[in-house]
């Protein structure tokens, strides 16, 4: 982060996250600030047997999730559509049986399962879930970029009209000065393959060596099959808001960028299991040769 910047680092929703600011944050803020993280796992973590999202897995029925479910829930449905059922958050049993389960066993207890049709199980209405089974829910496509964006609202609502929140790769910077973010490389995380400036923006990445395990097993899974992409490797997205340039991040692994900026507004990379990449147009990012 920007070299003079003051650091709140602290631990959530299973990462490491960090907070940079030209002033150091005073106490009250942080307080505010750990009680949304708390928040926001307590209803939207499937690896924790007391949150909302546990619930839902428990037993069918009608929840009330906070204000954000619902931005949160339309971009799941539009991207679900886009990539005929690929990105979808019903994706959670087959995360589980692969082994990337509540207690992190990185361990597969059976086969893949492809995801439960959204209309079969599912009615997402604003902040409303109803659900006529127990569905495992996973937002972990959006959900830490959502995450990034709640916080930045509450630095924004103290005043303060500079900072950098990371959430472990997940970056949102505001402020006079671009902050330079490397690409890294997905097959070697000690080097980069380019960098960014980013600027009043959103960067998030998504890549296949990022929470993989097994025998070639990684959380990116096609919901059509339950199965690992082997397509693409490593995907960036940069974006007006952290929970879409997330979102799309994992987007790409389904479908061309060109044909997801029919629909949204961002700029992509993407680098394929091939070793060739594709990028927009605009793409704010050098790359090295």
């Amino acid at each position: 982060m920007p070299g003079g910047w003051e650091d709140f680092a602290f631990e959530a929703i299973g990462t490491r996250w960090e907070i940079s600011t030209p002033q150091p944050l005073d106490s009250a803020l942080r307080t505010r600030l750990l009680a949304l993280v708390e928040r926001f796992d307590a209803d939207w973590s499937r690896f924790r047997a007391d949150s909302l999202v546990s619930a839902l897995a428990r037993a069918p029925g009608r929840y009330e999730f906070p204000a954000e479910a619902q931005a949160l829930g339309q971009l799941y449905r539009s991207l679900y559509e886009a990539t005929g059922g690929a990105m979808t958050p019903l994706i959670g049993p087959s995360l589980e049986r692969l082994g990337y389960d509540a207690n992190y066993s990185l361990r597969p207890s059976g086969s893949a399962l492809p995801a439960p049709a959204w209309d079969g199980v599912l009615e997402w209405a604003g902040s409303t879930l109803t659900t006529s089974a127990p569905v495992v829910l996973d937002v972990g496509a959006a959900g830490k970029g959502l995450l990034v964006d709640l916080l930045a609202a509450q630095l924004e609502e103290a005043g303060l009209e500079a900072y950098a929140v990371d959430g472990s790769g997940d970056l949102l910077g505001k402020g006079p000065e671009p902050v330079a973010v490397a690409l890294e490389h997905p097959y070697n995380t000690t080097q980069a393959i380019g960098v960014v400036q980013l600027a009043d923006r959103a960067l998030c990445a998504s890549a296949a060596n990022r929470r993989a395990w097994g025998d070639g097993l990684h959380h990116v899974l096609d919901g059509r099959t339950g199965r690992p992409v082997r397509t693409a490797v490593a995907t960036w997205a940069l974006a007006g808001t952290t929970m879409l340039a997330d979102a799309l991040a994992t987007a790409l692994f389904f479908v061309p960028g060109a044909e997801l900026q029919r629909s949204f507004d961002f700029s992509w990379l993407t680098v394929f299991s091939d070793g060739s990449a594709a990028h927009s147009a605009e793409f704010e990012g050098t790359l090295f040769t």
